[in-house]
């Protein structure tokens, strides 16, 4: 990674529902405000965007986007999977919550 590109992540995010949006972001803390308070897509704007159910960090934006591609061709299934498995390995990161 070049010194001045920043980090990418490739996030889903829970909606209200149970819906699962994927995006991509250089900052996940502001791009999950944004979702949640109306400014993020127009898709969470209709379906109250929760919390990150998935973040995963990539090398650079290109690789962000290559990896939002994969997660979006996924059935459901496998992304409920993925899910599971980062929230049961970031556990700890959502004990302050409680």
């Amino acid at each position: 990674m070049a010194a001045s590109e920043k980090p990418a992540y490739v996030y889903m995010v829970r909606c209200a529902g149970g819906q699962l949006y994927t995006g991509w972001t250089n900052d996940p803390s502001a791009r999950l405000k944004a979702h949640q308070s109306g400014r993020g897509a127009k898709y969470t704007r209709a379906h109250t965007a929760l919390d990150f159910a998935y973040l995963e960090e990539c090398a650079d934006k290109s690789a962000a986007l290559r990896r939002e591609i994969a997660l979006k061709k996924l059935p459901k299934a496998r992304k409920e999977a993925l899910c599971a498995g980062w929230a049961a390995a970031n556990m700890h990161l959502n004990m302050h919550k409680i």
